[in-house]
């Protein structure tokens, strides 16, 4: 089976843990120990999330004295990739010795056009208190959001379109490496209409939706979005919770579930079945294994006819 895995962010780097190199690297290896078994039978592409380590680049960017203005986001996308594309090549060189494990910058481009440029929902960056948040969007006309107890930087964050290099994480799933790739949902692009020529725009792509639409090009056999719960939960944050442990697209959708938290995990899972006739699947990291084959998770299937 050829197998596309989405990494949730809290994966790297647990919530409220310091985004230190020592501890990253050290939860790379909890990482590698969870999805290796899969690569010894399968074609295995791994995406991830990339919120907190964006976020502590894009901070120190921003109070760079020695910069005339801080570091645009497609290079710090890019430079997120570098800085967790390497955690995941060594650590899954080590539990695979032999496999060849690459690691890719990806490009994922967007419609130019997209709503979501109008209306920027997308948080980056650190928390500023009120008058430094009003002397940063004065300066560089950023858009500020209430978040907690001051302002973050919102940018648009369009749908994902085509991963650019799908192509050439192909070829190289052919090879039998493992391709490490779009992370962060990979650097947002837009296509010139005149030319073809590809421009990066100050936008993020969820990661989730990102796979989603890597898995449908690589035509993938399986959507495996990996979170800190093990399943999908319906009635989540209230005393009758309960798991739901199969499920299809539609039904996922009429549940409602979070912006900020299951809603792209469940919309990403719910596209790929919809676009494929394929199996996708949310649950935790460390039973990876066991929500492939069934016996962990949420499971998300197409629709069964009507007899």
């Amino acid at each position: 089976m050829r197998i596309v895995v989405s990494l949730g962010g809290n994966a790297l780097l647990h919530r409220g843990e310091r985004p230190d190199a020592d501890i990253q690297r050290t939860n790379m290896v909890r990482v590698a120990t969870a999805i290796a078994p899969l690569a010894h039978d399968h074609e295995l592409v791994l995406t991830y999330g990339n919120a907190p380590q964006l976020d502590l680049l894009a901070a120190q960017s921003t109070a760079d004295a020695a910069l005339a203005a801080p570091y645009p986001l497609d290079l710090i996308g890019a430079q997120t990739q570098g800085l967790i594309g390497t955690l995941l090549v060594r650590t899954m060189r080590d539990v695979l010795p032999g496999r060849s494990v690459v690691a890719l910058v990806t490009h994922t481009r967007v419609r130019a056009d997209d709503p979501a440029f109008e209306h920027p929902t997308g948080l980056v960056g650190p928390l500023y208190p009120e008058r430094p948040a009003r002397y940063l969007m004065r300066k560089y006309g950023w858009h500020m959001a209430e978040d907690r107890h001051g302002r973050r930087r919102v940018v648009p964050a369009p749908l994902p379109e085509r991963i650019v290099e799908a192509g050439t994480v192909r070829t190289l799933l052919e090879t039998g490496a493992v391709v490490v790739c779009s992370g962060g949902g990979g650097v947002p692009v837009v296509a010139d209409r005149a030319t073809g020529a590809l421009h990066c725009v100050e936008a993020v792509v969820d990661k989730d939706l990102a796979a989603a639409r890597l898995a449908e090009e690589l035509k993938a056999d399986f959507l495996l979005v990996l979170t800190d719960v093990p399943n999908v939960y319906a009635d989540y944050g209230t005393p009758g919770r309960r798991p739901v442990l199969d499920v299809t697209p539609a039904e996922l959708r009429a549940a409602d579930y979070p912006e900020d938290s299951m809603g792209p995990k469940a919309e990403a899972a719910a596209r790929f079945v919809e676009n494929t006739g394929q199996l996708a699947a949310i649950g935790a990291l460390d039973a990876a294994y066991e929500i492939v084959h069934g016996l962990s998770g949420t499971l998300v299937r197409p629709d069964l006819p009507i007899a």
